[in-house]
């Protein structure tokens, strides 16, 4: 398989992650407010909203859990609440919004491992 083919199957793998994870905020009775929501600083993967809260998942996906989770990186990192800052700044709240940054893991088989307050102190 060539480095392109490779590209685009990551890629396809990654929004099907996206989609599924988006699903399965869904069905826990959360609303959905953006895919990919794109700021200066960077993007999120997916913007919920639950209870007045706003949660920003960042999804990553590969062969294991843990591997996925290795490819959360600190530069990464700051671009999400780079991101997320710029979307709140449109909320009613502002900076004051209450919000949660969560991980949500994907493995080769499609299993899901939601990740809470990943980024909480």
């Amino acid at each position: 398989m060539s480095r392109s083919e490779r590209g685009r199957t990551g890629y396809h793998a990654g929004i099907e992650a996206e989609r599924s994870v988006a699903r399965h905020y869904l069905r826990r009775g959360y609303t959905f407010a953006a895919h990919r929501f794109r700021g200066r600083g960077g993007e999120v993967d997916l913007v919920m909203r639950w209870e007045g809260r706003v949660i920003f998942v960042e999804v990553k996906q590969s062969r294991s859990h843990a591997r996925a989770a290795e490819r959360l990186g600190a530069d990464q990192m700051a671009r999400l609440l780079d991101a997320a800052c710029e979307f709140v700044a449109s909320e009613p709240s502002g900076q004051d919004t209450d919000m949660r940054f969560d991980v949500a893991l994907v493995d080769g088989v499609g299993r899901i491992e939601i990740i809470e307050n990943a980024l909480g102190a």
